[in-house]
């Protein structure tokens, strides 16, 4: 590809010897480097360009579609915690070996963990004793479903569906202590109405906490639903209103927010009260419903809430909400035991549909399974 220059005045070179070396001539005016140069462009000129080629888009991750879990599944994730508490110490007893006074003993220990209360337990004891006795059981490992079906036949009488088609508009009031998850309750509640076919109203009775109001609005919006509100402080006024306006659309289901009160608040249970009566001045027959709120994290403190709202209200259902969060599930045997009002919903989850009607068949299988 070089081509050499000869300098144009010199005089033709003398033929070299045979062995002489022969150097090449070139111009002294042109630089090698600018030679070189001329070269490269020319090379460059003869090959076509390379096309370019698009840089390849970052991949992206695609959302993979979350499972759809059954009711069944989600129970039994969340009642997870008790489980591990009370299924993993169960599961030695269950291991095999006779049963003596030593394994009632162990079983008694793993029941009062497990946050079922004294009375709860004793009773569980002793008609555990009676089957295992009427059967001939030996072995320890056919006390499991001597321990299911006592459990079963415990809470089973609080399952007791509720039935809003007896009146119209159907009238809820919702009570409970601070933090118990009443308000969103109310809004799984107007979901779960909804999906039976049934118009739903909701009626801003917490004039109490800040942003209450706003916060129920807001699970109205999601739900579809109306709210009513007062910008006064007046909870009986609100559950008045809501009840003549509920009438008046022709709703079905009503539902009523209260404040968060402590049944030592003698001032706020009152108040309660109030709104009960007032609520029977606006419908004689209602209210139809009346539901404690109570947060299963709060374990034995959650039967003296039912008791003393009990007492103050005439309570007709519950709804237990946080299972997914407690280690205290067995507090719904300690309820069934000392006071069986029957149970309603529980929740175990965030989602707007993980609060369900109460099934203590599901609820012990996913206790032990």
């Amino acid at each position: 590809m070089f081509s050499f220059f000869r300098k144009k005045d010199a005089p033709a070179a003398t033929p070299p010897a045979s062995d002489a070396v022969i150097e090449p001539q070139i111009e002294a005016d042109v630089p090698v480097d600018a030679v070189v140069a001329e070269v490269v462009a020319e090379v460059a000129a003869a090959v076509p360009p390379m096309p370019e080629v698009a840089a390849a888009p970052p991949a992206v991750a695609q959302p993979q579609e979350r499972p759809t879990l059954s009711w069944a599944d989600r129970l039994k994730a969340g009642l997870a915690k008790t489980r591990d508490k009370l299924g993993k110490s169960l599961a030695g007893l269950f291991g095999g070996g006779k049963i003596d006074e030593d394994l009632y003993e162990e079983l008694e220990t793993v029941l009062l963990t497990a946050d079922m209360g004294v009375d709860a337990t004793q009773h569980l004891l002793k008609d555990v004793r009676e089957r295992v006795s009427l059967r001939g059981l030996k072995d320890g490992a056919e006390l499991k479903g001597a321990l299911k079906e006592s459990l079963n036949a415990l809470i089973g009488p609080l399952q007791v569906p509720l039935d809003v088609s007896g009146h119209k508009p159907f009238i809820l009031m919702l009570a409970g202590v601070n933090g118990a998850g009443k308000t969103t309750s109310i809004g799984k509640l107007a979901k779960y109405f909804q999906s039976q076919g049934k118009s739903v109203l909701l009626a801003a009775g917490d004039t109490f906490r800040a942003a209450a109001r706003e916060q129920l609005v807001v699970w109205g919006e999601r739900n579809g639903v109306q709210v009513i509100a007062q910008d006064s402080g007046d909870a009986a006024a609100v559950a008045f209103d809501a009840v003549n306006a509920a009438k008046a659309r022709g709703i079905d289901v009503i539902i009523v927010d209260t404040a968060g009160r402590l049944p030592t608040q003698l001032h706020l249970m009152d108040e309660i009260r109030k709104v009960k009566r007032v609520v029977q001045k606006a419908d004689e027959t209602g209210p139809h419903e009346i539901l404690l709120v109570l947060d299963a994290n709060t374990g034995q403190n959650a039967l003296s809430q039912v008791k003393a709202f009990d007492d103050a209200l005439g309570l007709t259902g519950l709804v237990l909400t946080k299972l997914d969060g407690t280690a205290k599930g067995g507090v719904i045997a300690a309820i069934a035991k000392q006071r069986p009002v029957p149970l309603r919903f529980i929740g175990v989850g965030e989602s707007i549909d993980d609060l369900r009607p109460f099934d203590a068949a599901d609820y012990v299988d996913a206790l032990f399974e």
